[in-house]
């Protein structure tokens, strides 16, 4: 038995013997203890994320939004689109019966809706390496992202991106929670998660978490993707937690 599996099932025998229950949450509350890690360090974690963080050459500059490739104002429902009909709208909307709220005469305000309401996926992967289970994350650019890059989730897609409405590769990994049956995972958690509703219309997106057969090979695409343990996770979230992408916290809170 390795020194992990030592240590899980005294860490169990311990909660039973002082009248605490054992779920199929105990486990990973134990792999929060300690950093159990065998694909590096908590600081070569660290080290990991601002070499991508600070090689970056994703610029953004402002400009007026009617010089917005692809994306034109619609005259007929007064709102701004994209060419394809995908991703989301910006539209208007009234709001009134705000009695509750600081402004009681109610406000206007611009929304961002996404086509359909359900964003996307959210998924993170879990898999067991020499015993210990790891996480596979990715160090992933988004123009809007403080620092740019965060420490995101296995997936992170609209459902436009994932029909390559951009015509753009697939997403990475995308297709072990598109079709999970057709694959040797595990689903653990799957759920639709809401999103700020200050900004954003009626959004949603599906959380998931997948438990990769530990036998089985999963190939890291490309230096960006890193198996972390939940530790390093929890660490991040806590002391650093501007490196670590929203969703990622959110998959973790239904454990």
């Amino acid at each position: 038995m390795s020194r992990y599996n030592e240590r899980l099932q005294k860490y169990l025998s311990s909660l039973k013997d002082n009248g605490f229950q054992v779920d199929e949450y105990s486990e990973f509350k134990f792999e929060a203890l300690d950093d159990f890690s065998n694909q590096g360090s908590l600081q070569e974690l660290i080290d990991w994320y601002w070499s991508f963080a600070n090689s970056t050459t994703m610029e953004m500059q402002r400009i007026p939004l009617n010089e917005c490739r692809e994306w034109s104002y619609n005259a007929q429902i007064g709102s701004i689109e994209h060419s394809s009909g995908e991703f989301y709208r910006v539209e208007g909307y009234r709001i009134s019966g705000t009695g509750s709220r600081e402004v009681m005469g109610g406000w206007d305000q611009p929304f961002l809706t996404q086509e359909g309401h359900d964003g996307g996926i959210l998924g993170l992967v879990r898999k067991r390496i020499e015993d210990v289970p790891h996480y596979l994350v990715e160090a992933k650019e988004e123009p809007g992202n403080y620092n740019i890059v965060q420490i995101s989730p296995t997936v992170q897609a609209t459902f436009s991106n994932l029909k390559r409405a951009h015509k753009g590769r697939q997403t990475h990994y995308s297709h072990l929670f598109l079709k999970p049956e057709e694959n040797p995972v595990t689903v653990l958690v799957d759920q639709w998660t809401s999103e700020d509703g200050g900004r954003l219309f009626n959004k949603r997106n599906r959380s998931m978490l997948l438990e990769y057969q530990e036998d089985a090979p999963l190939e890291l695409v490309s230096k960006r993707f890193k198996w972390v343990s939940l530790f390093q996770l929890k660490y991040l979230i806590r002391e650093h937690n501007a490196i670590v992408a929203p969703h990622i916290r959110g998959i973790l809170s239904s454990l």
